[in-house]
């Protein structure tokens, strides 16, 4: 990053990324594996996890291609639905 006296300053990837939990945003694989585990462990459903891991999978790969993805779709959920005159 440029200042305007052109000195530059260092900013590290890492303050820019968002903080991950094997390859998926930390919330995302929180609510997964919470909803995995109280389905199955509650209702005794041992085919939860499976699906658990294979949706772990697609957000991991979808976070792979674009890190805020889910960010925005949390975003926009939040957004107006349409802008008033």
């Amino acid at each position: 990053m440029h200042d305007d006296e052109g000195y530059t300053t260092p900013i590290y990837q890492a303050l820019t990324r968002p903080v991950l939990l094997a390859g998926v945003p930390r919330n995302m694989a929180i609510l997964v594996w919470v909803i995995t585990t109280a389905v199955g462990f509650g209702m005794q459903e041992i085919w939860a996890f499976g699906i658990g891991f294979v949706l772990h999978v697609a957000v991991a790969m979808g976070t792979r291609h674009d890190p805020h993805f889910f960010d925005i779709v949390k975003f926009t959920m939040k957004a107006p639905k349409r802008l008033e005159p």
